[in-house]
């Protein structure tokens, strides 16, 4: 059954390697718009069109031969999400080389220690803020002969360092000198070669190498086609960092396979709302974090509304909503009063909430990196926004499994696409095994082995159950079930989610590993809380607004968040509820280094880092 569904799918792909695809998307569409960038939120989009793109890679890949770089050689690039970012990968890509794009926030001790292990020839840097952390490691990096910098007013003047102007000029004049050989190395790639690599992001301890090869991922653009979750000419707001697999797989390789129109969100911690209002993307992918603050600041706004009529409108619409999408699941049928009841108000309420937030023309909305909490899913069900709940990792070249319109049930990751399959192994660990599957870490043969067993099943380390439908729920990273000092097996991403479904706690952690009982350490939501603070009237005298420290030692916050603690414990069998617990007076950020860059919690930082909160909570 699998090697027919794949064999389905290899039919519908529009190339065997990503320059095949890109070839075909030039030729396709010459003159539609790709990639957008605007230096600031009121200035105009640059845009760039496919073909421009195509011959743009071409001629730079003519650059990275000129300056050495031979077929199989990695090109580190750091630099936010735009336009010179997606040329340099796709150049390096043309010139036979593998593009390794490094997360933003990673200090110079752990780019040392990534580009020395891909062993980079060439590096290609954004700004000052990059070459301040590259600069002091070169001595430690002797293969790496070249560094490109986009920004000239920071570029050092000595060394292997270049501007990306100076780099562009000389590729230019290098063109008709090398593009016959540029064009004999794109002709050498085979599906089976490398057309990136990716570091894991180093939850559960040093960075791997993962390898993935031009099949998968064209295989993957088929089979997120087929599904429908990827349609032509989507309109897109790039913002999550291309180390990340999900944004790669939309930014680079779904745009290029659909004729997407890509705008660049360089900063996402400023700029993603007022990008989402200025775009009007057809489609959007959060992870659940990101979700999660959308929703609070929608939260935020619809609690400051003082009208109690409005306030009731909002509330009966969201109800009509919710009912409307737990219809529209797998196996249900919406009744049609229920159909005309949402249309009246979908376009009554809750298009005009969506396009606060430049949501009302998203036709396809997705999640993943990490299990999207109930509360979430289902506030946005109200919203009337069916979030496609997905489920991969680098090593699978992103999602291996997925909602989508056909096949939706809330709660769930979704099936596995055509030709993957998936099985729940003894201990609950979810496997996968399929063309998605990546050939292994980088230097790691040891590590390769534990991921990938003889038969081919690929093991994610995380905890699942399938259900009857073939839907899979993921439970939580099977290293980091919490084994109680009773013996108790706990997932704390369970615990953790139903904490946070409280809108005023933005973040949870709990732990109790061989200890007698769960804690929790917790931040709160700023917004949400400002918004709550307001309502309450705790700004007093000549304050307009309290500090979030101040309202962490509030004693109507603390109120509240115990009696949060409390209802989540109702939802929770003995041994899971949390006994004791902390609320901390900063938000957690990949900057503080209590998140990863694709905000999941870095368990072992925070367990370090508040371990003598944590001490205090068991009387230590």
């Amino acid at each position: 059954m699998a090697s027919e569904q794949q064999a389905s799918v290899w039919r519908q792909t529009r190339g065997d390697t990503v320059c095949a695809e890109l070839a075909a998307a030039a030729q396709d569409w010459p003159d539609r718009p790709a990639y957008s960038s605007r230096a600031g939120h009121d200035a105009g989009w640059d845009t760039t069109t496919w073909a421009q793109i195509r011959e743009q890679a071409l001629v730079l890949a003519a650059g990275l031969v000129a300056l050495g770089l031979r077929p199989g050689e990695r090109v580190a690039l750091m630099l936010p999400n735009r336009l010179e970012h997606v040329l340099a990968d796709l150049a390096a890509v043309h010139a036979g080389g593998v593009p390794v794009t490094f997360y933003p926030t990673l200090t110079a001790e752990q780019i040392a220690y990534q580009a020395a292990d891909c062993d980079a020839r060439i590096a290609v840097l954004d700004g000052a803020a990059e070459v301040d952390r590259w600069e002091p490691v070169l001595a430690q990096l002797p293969g790496l002969e070249h560094v490109i910098v986009r920004d000239p007013a920071v570029c050092p003047a000595a060394g292997p360092f270049r501007t990306w102007t100076d780099f562009a000029a000389l590729s230019a004049s290098e063109w008709p000198a090398q593009s016959a050989e540029v064009e004999a190395r794109v002709a050498a790639i085979g599906p089976a070669d490398p057309v990136t690599m990716l570091y894991t992001s180093g939850t559960t301890g040093t960075p791997k190498g993962v390898v993935t090869t031009h099949a998968s991922v064209v295989y993957e653009l088929a089979a997120v086609r087929g599904v429908g979750n990827a349609r032509p000419h989507t309109r897109w707001v790039s913002y999550l960092p291309l180390a990340h697999i999900a944004e790669r797989m939309f930014t680079l390789y779904l745009a290029i396979d659909g004729g997407w129109h890509v705008h660049f969100c360089p900063d996402a911690t400023i700029g993603l709302l007022p990008a989402l209002a200025a775009v009007r993307p057809t489609a959007f992918f959060g992870v659940p974090r990101v979700w999660e603050k959308i929703q609070a600041g929608i939260g935020a706004r619809l609690a400051a509304e003082t009208d109690e009529q409005r306030q009731a409108a909002v509330a009966g619409a969201m109800d009509v909503g919710l009912r409307y999408v737990e219809s529209t699941q797998y196996g249900q049928r919406t009744p049609p009063e229920l159909a005309t009841a949402f249309a009246r108000a979908e376009e009554r309420v809750l298009r005009p909430i969506r396009a606060l937030l430049g949501l009302d023309q998203a036709e396809v909305v997705m999640s993943a990196a990490a299990p999207l909490p109930p509360e979430v899913g289902t506030f946005f069900a109200g919203l009337g926004l069916r979030i496609m709940d997905v489920y991969g990792m680098t090593e699978t070249t992103g999602a291996f499994t997925a909602n989508s319109d056909a096949e939706f049930r809330l709660g769930t990751v979704g099936r596995p696409l055509p030709g993957t399959e998936l099985r729940i192994a003894a201990d609950g660990e979810i496997v996968t095994r399929g063309p998605l599957n990546t050939p292994g870490y980088l230097n790691l043969p040891d590590r390769t082995a534990e991921l990938l067993d003889p038969d081919g099943w690929l093991h994610t380390g995380d905890i699942g159950t399938v259900d009857e439908d073939g839907f899979l729920r993921v439970i939580d990273r099977k290293k980091e079930l919490i084994i109680t000092a009773g013996g108790e097996n706990v997932p704390p991403a369970m615990v953790e989610n139903l904490l946070v479904a409280h809108p005023l706690i933005g973040q949870a952690l709990a732990y109790g590993d061989g200890r007698p009982y769960l804690v929790a350490l917790l931040t709160l939501d700023p917004e949400m809380t400002a918004v709550w603070a307001r309502g309450r009237g705790l700004p007093t005298g000549s304050q307009t607004e309290l500090t979030l420290t101040e309202l962490t030692e509030h004693p109507e916050v603390l109120s509240e968040v115990a009696a949060a603690v409390a209802a989540a414990n109702q939802r929770l069998a003995r041994v899971q509820q949390v006994k004791a617990w902390r609320l901390l007076p900063a938000e957690w950020t990949a900057d503080s280094e209590e998140l990863t860059p694709t905000l999941k919690l870095k368990r072992r930082i925070i367990h370090t880092k508040y371990a003598d909160a944590i001490d205090s909570l068991y009387g230590g």
